[in-house]
């Protein structure tokens, strides 16, 4: 199964809880000091939250997946339309040890597609290498924002 992976910045961590876990109908699956993750099946989403000092609202999209097979799959179909993608094959990011794809939207907003391999007992400090990602950005014309620069845990 794939999930829809929102990222969201938000500055009361617990006020925020407090709201989505009345929207969602369900309390999150990981919840830390700074950092709190619903990952339910109706609706199929995967939505993070962390009141680590970044700037307010949107952090990224993204697609969470159940197998690496399933992310190869994602990424090649990316690849295939000419589109960049940056690959960390074992990142440690928001309390988990993941597999990942980077790409960025036409309109700059940061794309992650990623495989969970287990639990990790600390935020992490995963960061893109966007590179490749800017270089074919500048080639069309877009702005890489500092948010896909900096996207999930940088």
């Amino acid at each position: 199964m794939k999930r829809v992976h929102v990222s969201v910045n938000v500055d009361n961590l617990e006020e925020a809880v407090r709201y989505y876990a009345a929207l969602f109908g369900a309390e999150p699956d990981v919840l830390k000091e700074d950092y709190a993750r619903f990952r339910l099946d109706e609706p199929s989403i995967n939505f993070s939250m962390t009141s680590r000092g970044r700037a307010i609202g949107l952090d990224h999209m993204g697609i969470d997946v159940d197998s690496e097979d399933e992310l190869v799959e994602v990424t090649e179909r990316l690849e295939a339309a000419g589109q960049a993608t940056s690959e960390i094959s074992d990142g440690v990011c928001c309390y988990a040890q993941s597999k990942k794809s980077w790409s960025v939207d036409p309109a700059g907003v940061p794309w992650e597609t990623f495989h969970t391999r287990a639990g990790a007992t600390v935020y992490g400090t995963d960061r893109i290498d966007d590179g490749a990602i800017a270089a074919s950005a500048r080639e069309d014309g877009r702005t890489i924002t500092s948010a896909a620069r900096e996207a999930c845990c940088g």
